[in-house]
């Protein structure tokens, strides 16, 4: 296989008949015409020496070999096309470029409404593309530029990034309204004695405080784990159950004030909520536009 021969236009043709499964589709995403893509495909097999794709009835299906390619594929395309925009100024007003941000669900929660509000007003055509990305492969997707921001409590990247800290953030806990529960404070018996709900997110440094816990020596009952804050007020709203959170969270989850919010009756260390990126792009406008803006837009967010 010459792999000399394939150039990025081929990879494009390829990439965008795998998206739309069609000639007509694909020629229309890329502005080229119909007999360009089939030109363009007829040399992928030549040079692959596989078919790629199939006619099923006036679908283009993926062979097996196109499909293992996919992935990558899509990765070193978005990685190129980023690559080129580094070369380019970049102007808020004008640019269509796409901001790719990290963030958990409930970072999503809290920090989009204010975030995209901005970008809004001062860059209408640029687009934010919010990933879920689990912490132990942020660094990596920071560095190649795949990702352009990190936001929340990610203690384990301090160090290996670039950072600014946001704001300090304390916990609390919820549980639903009813009678036998105090109306001010809980007991540590009585915080103990409840059945818990544990959230522990890939992409959240929230499970850290799991190891507070232990090194206090203090053992919840955890009855349920969900991946997501989002779901817990539904869940909250129907049972006897009590979830540990956020502080700056309880008006996101808990709205109409109908789940009673109780100080921790234990001291464990609260946590910096923190915007990350990687020294690679320190000094390039695009990103050092974008962080500068989180960090404006969100700094006050308690």
């Amino acid at each position: 296989m010459d792999t000399t021969r394939i150039d990025l236009n081929l990879l494009r043709v390829f990439h965008a008949i795998l998206e739309e499964h069609s000639l007509t589709l694909a020629a229309i995403r890329l502005g080229v015409s119909q007999p360009a893509v089939s030109y363009a495909l007829g040399r992928l097999r030549a040079i692959l020496e596989d078919p790629l794709f199939v006619r099923n009835g006036n679908e283009m299906q993926p062979t097996s070999a196109a499909l293992e390619m996919r992935e990558p594929l899509r990765a070193a395309i978005t990685a190129a096309e980023h690559a080129l925009q580094l070369m380019v100024p970049f102007n808020p007003k004008t640019s269509t470029r796409a901001f790719r941000i990290a963030m958990s669900d409930i970072g999503e929660l809290a920090f989009l409404p204010p975030l995209y509000a901005a970008l809004a007003e001062c860059a209408p055509h640029v687009r934010l593309d919010v990933q879920s990305i689990p912490l132990d492969q942020i660094e990596d997707v920071l560095r190649v530029g795949r990702l352009d921001l990190a936001l929340g409590n990610l203690p384990a990247l301090v160090g290996r990034t670039r950072h600014q800290p946001l704001f300090h953030e304390d916990y609390v806990c919820m549980t639903r309204r009813r009678r036998g529960l105090p109306r001010r404070a809980l007991t540590l018996e009585q915080y103990l004695t409840l059945p818990h709900v544990l959230v522990g997110s890939l992409e959240s440094g929230h499970h850290q405080i799991e190891g507070s816990f232990r090194k206090r020596n203090i053992h919840r009952q955890i009855a349920l784990q969900v991946p997501h804050f989002t779901v817990v007020p539904h869940i909250l709203a129907h049972t006897d159950l009590i979830v540990t959170l956020p502080r700056s969270t309880v008006p996101l989850l808990n709205p109409g004030g109908k789940l009673a919010v109780y100080d921790l009756p234990v001291d464990i260390p609260g946590v910096t909520v923190t915007v990350h990126w990687h020294a690679n792009f320190d000094m390039h406008d695009a990103n050092r536009w974008i962080r500068t803006l989180v960090i404006e837009q969100l700094s006050d967010a308690t």
